[in-house]
């Protein structure tokens, strides 16, 4: 099987074409830097993603967060969702943690913007 990805491990955006045996990328075209070779190799095997959204603070005012790491493609909405279930007790500093554990996921979700009272 051939799949056709675009490379969003550079701002190349290179067009990559991926052939697949047995859920694996046996071979990358089209990458120009083996970044392109390793998001394909990944996206095949297991996508992830960060997330990034706002939380709403104690205030009603948006925070900025984002998960600490790549979560897994189909646990994306799951952890908006967990997300948009809390808020932020004002005051918070880049990096304070909102949540450990995003979804199950081993992730946790940090606050990525100041914010006081």
């Amino acid at each position: 099987m051939i799949r056709e990805l675009t490379c969003i491990g550079c701002p190349m955006g290179c067009s990559l074409t991926v052939e697949v045996e047995d859920g694996k990328a046996v071979s990358v075209t089209g990458n120009t830097c083996g970044i392109g070779k390793r998001y394909a190799e990944q996206e095949i095997q297991a996508p992830t993603r960060m997330v990034t959204t706002t939380v709403l603070s104690d205030n009603g005012r948006p925070v900025p967060v984002k998960t600490m790491r790549p979560v897994p493609k189909e646990k994306i909405f799951e952890v908006v969702n967990e997300i948009k279930s809390r808020h932020a007790t004002l005051p918070v500093s880049i990096g304070d943690i909102l949540i450990d554990d995003a979804a199950g996921t081993g992730v946790p979700v940090i606050i990525t913007g100041d914010a006081d009272r």
